[in-house]
């Protein structure tokens, strides 16, 4: 089965421009929906099954997932706490190409999921039904971190940071586009092994 992409911008069709919170978390959840069409134009089995020696196409859901959870759950801990613990900035947060530009360097250094890789998975009995488990869990991290990143103040959201395990600190605004951009990526990478999309734009060491 062959699922036509032509551009990044038909999986993101209004990046954010000015970075504002509302168009961060609106875009997180605009993400989520187009990606999902993706996997969902994919036949079951093939969302289940890796794709030769890489990870399956749920596989990258469920590290999306994951990669999630922690940045949702410190964005909920007292401001004072991540002060504390990871500092603050007094430069301008960067912005969504400078993430991305960012990002890609480091893939390109080597940068692997490491602890945020998907746990194995045994033989997968019904592929469908653990297809919506896999989206509706993303559905739901996604929402839960747009949330959180609509209600954050604009001081607070550049001026803390949270750690990145491959990019070191960024201010939070940073992290949200970076979780952005981290989802779209993995979609790409997905369409790139199967042909749907054609660019050496995104590295494919994940």
């Amino acid at each position: 089965m062959t699922v036509q992409i032509l551009r990044p911008a038909d999986l993101l069709p209004a990046a954010p421009t000015a970075y504002r919170r509302v168009e961060i978390a609106n875009a997180l959840r605009r993400m989520c929906g187009d990606s999902e069409r993706y996997w969902l134009a994919l036949t079951a089995d093939e969302f289940v099954e890796p794709m030769g020696t890489a990870w399956s196409p749920a596989e990258h859901v469920r590290h999306l997932t994951k990669s999630l959870q922690p940045v949702t759950s410190a964005m909920r801990m007292p401001k004072v706490a991540l002060r504390l613990l990871f500092g603050t900035s007094n430069a301008m947060s960067r912005g969504y190409r400078d993430i991305v530009a960012l990002y890609h360097e480091a893939l390109r250094r080597g940068g692997r999921a490491g602890r945020y890789a998907p746990e194995p998975r045994g033989d997968i009995a019904d592929p469908a039904g653990y297809r919506r488990t896999v989206l509706a869990e993303h559905r739901a991290i996604v929402d839960a971190l747009a949330t959180e990143v609509g209600n954050w103040s604009h001081e607070h959201i550049d001026t803390l940071r949270l750690p990145h395990p491959l990019l070191g600190k960024l201010t939070v605004r940073e992290m949200a586009l970076w979780s952005l951009y981290h989802n779209l990526h993995h979609v790409l990478v997905v369409a790139r092994r199967r042909g749907d999309y054609f660019t050496d734009e995104t590295p494919l060491n994940s």
